[in-house]
Formats: C-alpha cells, sequence, structure tokens
C-alpha cells in the first residue's frame, strides 16, 4: 500500500468536500447564537425557566447555563459555571444537563442530514435532560462537599464589531480544528478498512453494541462518536451511509445513542476536572443512551406490527 497516494491523498480530498459540509452548517447558526446572546434574547429565556429549574435540584439562577448549552458547545456553559458558587451536587446535576443537551442547533442539524428528525433529537435531548435533573434530585446525597473553581472572565461583546471580531476568530479556529480532525478520521479510517480491522475491532466491541442494543455495523462509528463527538462522527456517518455501508435505520439508532451519550473523552474530563465524578457521569449516560435506544427498537416492532400485521421482518435476525 503506497500510504501517501492511496491513503493521504483521498481523504485529504474528501476531507475538504465534508469539511465544507460541516462548516454551511456550523457557521451560520454559530453567528446567529452570538447575536442572540449580544441582545439578551438568551438572557430572557433563562428568566423565563427560572422558577421550574427550583424543582431540579438547582438555583433558578442556573438556568442561563443550561439554555447557554442547549446553544452552544460545552466551553460556553463551563465559563458561566466556574464564575458561580455552586455545590458539588448541583455541578453534578448541572454536568448532565449539558452533556445530554448541549450544541443542539448544530449536532441535531448534522444528526438531521443522516436521517434522523432534527425535532426529535432536540426534544428527545431536552427531555432527557430534565428526567435526568429530576432522578438525580431524588438520588444523589444532599451533602456532597464544593468544587474549587478556578475564576473566568468572559469576553464582553459591546458592540455588533465586537460579535462579528469573536465569531471570525472562533470561525477560522474551528475551520483548522474540523480539518484537522476529519482528516485524520478519514486517514484511520482507511487503513483500519485497507488492512481489514474494522471487522476485527468490530467483534471486540460486539457484545457492548449488543448490551446498547445497537447493530454490529455501527462498531466503528460508534467508536469514532464516542472519542470525538456527533459533529465528526456525524460527518462519517453521512460518507458510510452514501456508500452503503450503513444503512438509514441502523443509522438512525446510533443518532438515538449517540445523542445521549458521545464524547465521553473531552467532554467529560471537562467536568471531571472541576471535581464531578467520573462514575455518576459514565453511569448515567451509558444507562440513558441504552434505555432510549432499546425503547426505540420496542416502538418500531410495535410500529410494523400494527401498521403491517401480514409482514414478518424478523428484524432481530437480520441484525
Amino acid at each position: 500500500m503506497n500510504f501517501y497516494k492511496e491513503a493521504v491523498l483521498p481523504s485529504l480530498k474528501k476531507s475538504g468536500h465534508t469539511s465544507i459540509w460541516l462548516l454551511k452548517i456550523i457557521l451560520p447558526i454559530s453567528l446567529v447564537v452570538r447575536f442572540l446572546d449580544y441582545y439578551g434574547i438568551l438572557a430572557y429565556i433563562a428568566d423565563l425557566l427560572n422558577p421550574a429549574f427550583v424543582y431540579l435540584g438547582l438555583p433558578g439562577s442556573t438556568a442561563i447555563i443550561f439554555i447557554t448549552s442547549i446553544f452552544l458547545p460545552l466551553y460556553a456553559p463551563l465559563a458561566i459555571i466556574t464564575s458561580m458558587s455552586l455545590t458539588l451536587r448541583e455541578l453534578t446535576i448541572l454536568a448532565l444537563m449539558c452533556q445530554i443537551s448541549h450544541n443542539l442547533p448544530v449536532e441535531c442539524a448534522i444528526q438531521a442530514k443522516t436521517g434522523t428528525s432534527f425535532w426529535s433529537m432536540v426534544t428527545l435531548r431536552i427531555f432527557m435532560s430534565i428526567m435526568v435533573a429530576v432522578i438525580l434530585n431524588l438520588i444523589l446525597p444532599q451533602d456532597m462537599g464544593m468544587p474549587i473553581f478556578a475564576q473566568s472572565n468572559a469576553v464582553a461583546m459591546n458592540s455588533i464589531g465586537d460579535v462579528l471580531i469573536l465569531w471570525l476568530k472562533s470561525s477560522l479556529q474551528i475551520a483548522l480544528l474540523i480539518l484537522v480532525i476529519v482528516s485524520s478520521l478519514n486517514i484511520l479510517y482507511k487503513i483500519l478498512d485497507e488492512y481489514h480491522l474494522i471487522e476485527k475491532l468490530t467483534k471486540i466491541i460486539a457484545p457492548v453494541l449488543k448490551f446498547f442494543g445497537l447493530p454490529t455495523n455501527t462498531g466503528f462509528l460508534w467508536l469514532i462518536g464516542y472519542i470525538v463527538g456527533l459533529s465528526y462522527g456525524g460527518a462519517l456517518m453521512m460518507e458510510q451511509m452514501n456508500e452503503g455501508k450503513v444503512t438509514k435505520s441502523d443509522a438512525g439508532l446510533l443518532n438515538y445513542h449517540l445523542a445521549l451519550s458521545h464524547s465521553i473523552i473531552e467532554d467529560n474530563l471537562l467536568f471531571v476536572a472541576l471535581g464531578v465524578s467520573i462514575w455518576w457521569i459514565l453511569g448515567v449516560r451509558f444507562t440513558a443512551a441504552a434505555i432510549v435506544v432499546w425503547l426505540r427498537r420496542l416502538h418500531l416492532r410495535l410500529k410494523v406490527k400494527w401498521l403491517y400485521p401480514t409482514v414478518n421482518l424478523k428484524i432481530e435476525e437480520q441484525r
């Protein structure tokens, strides 16, 4: 195998198209969100949610953290969290809420490109965030101590010019990051495919996929989603669907799983560094993802049974 000609060059060409596709989704949405923040619309929405947050075991002021998380990547709510006085119990609840529901406009738009309804994903993630918070409020110890935060100062936006400058800087950074990550993933996939390692890797994690209710052919995409997240994983999923390696129904099940549990390295380390237990994070996200996928499979089977009572599809045998 000529590594440069057969792996690097084709991967870079494919990565260029994929990166442009991702940026067309991410950049306009990020600009809109910055203007929503600048004009105080995010803060206004947060004020409306203040009373409800008391019932989640959280002070009403934390509503702005959850709202910010819904529209932006995790770094934005983290900047707010580290400037507030929260208990470790409150931080644990917020960590799970933000991890399940963050950057929804971008991530759900990317999932929609792979055949899963945008609004289904938005609704699922917000609903599960609230359910997880309610359950954690019931089972977490009342006294878990206090986390130690490093104070963080947000960058002030005093004019539309400031908004555009900040957006342009972040856009250049994310464009470079996307190109590097997508290119690396494509090269990695090319190498694994060339040496028939994907099949071996899938067999190793097959028991894990079975537990989560996922098809075995989604193994590699599952790993990518767990390592680098939905945005980059979604791009690779789109390519594999176009190449016929993953069906729309299989991609749909994986989307339901990844909606609740993805990017477990970077996302988790961000909160673990603040003092949140990794076991609470992993335990809750794994459990929630497994429950959602199995309920989704049950819903699909019942739907087929009700709509097509004479058709025996034998879904489980096919998987």
